[in-house]
């Protein structure tokens, strides 16, 4: 029977993850990594393949992590759900950093957009029974919405600049109510 593997899969996510949190993706590399869970590389390609399913493995993990942060975030009932998930978006930028460049600012192989997700899915839903738009109206005044909430949180996970919650808060209200007007005038 061989021996039982000390350095799993999840341990080397995990240990990803959090060498992303501190340094980067763009230092994450396989001695850095071997370094961080205290063992030679060997183990890491027993169980991946290469670094860059590794990588593959952390962006999975942060994504989860990202989710988990924005539900919570929209738990509160201090807003509507919708707002929420906006200023929980800048907070995630500004609470991880550097997971958030890696989910949200990193170059993209083909420069196409993300790809839709089921959050985004449900946000868009509720935004078109909300206000009788179609679901590609709802998607289109989403992505102008999410244009003018990533610049926020950009500016936030680079230190560009630093704003209180109160004042974001504010800013997205008013580009919400100047957004939905235009989509509801023009019928767009």
């Amino acid at each position: 029977m061989p021996p039982k593997t000390s350095v799993t899969r999840e341990k080397i996510v995990e240990a990803a993850v959090d060498f992303v949190r501190k340094n980067g993706a763009d230092q994450l590399n396989a001695r850095a990594l071997a370094k961080a869970l205290s063992c030679s590389t060997q183990p890491l390609f027993y169980q991946f393949e290469s670094m860059q399913e590794i990588r593959q493995a952390v962006i999975v993990r942060a994504k989860e992590i990202y989710v988990c942060f924005l539900q919570r975030e929209m738990q509160r009932t201090d807003e509507p759900a919708y707002k929420l998930s906006g200023l929980g978006y800048i907070r995630f930028a500004k609470e991880e950093k550097e997971l958030f460049k890696l989910l949200f600012m990193r170059e993209r192989e083909t420069g196409a957009p993300p790809e839709e997700d089921e959050f985004t899915d449900r946000l868009v839903e509720k935004i078109a029974q909300a206000n009788g738009f179609s679901i590609e109206t709802a998607r289109r005044f989403h992505g102008c919405m999410w244009v003018f909430v990533h610049g926020f949180a950009t500016m936030m996970a680079t230190g560009y600049l630093y704003l209180d919650d109160k004042l974001i808060s504010d800013e997205i209200s008013r580009v919400y109510k100047g957004v939905m007007s235009v989509y509801r005038e023009n019928g767009l």
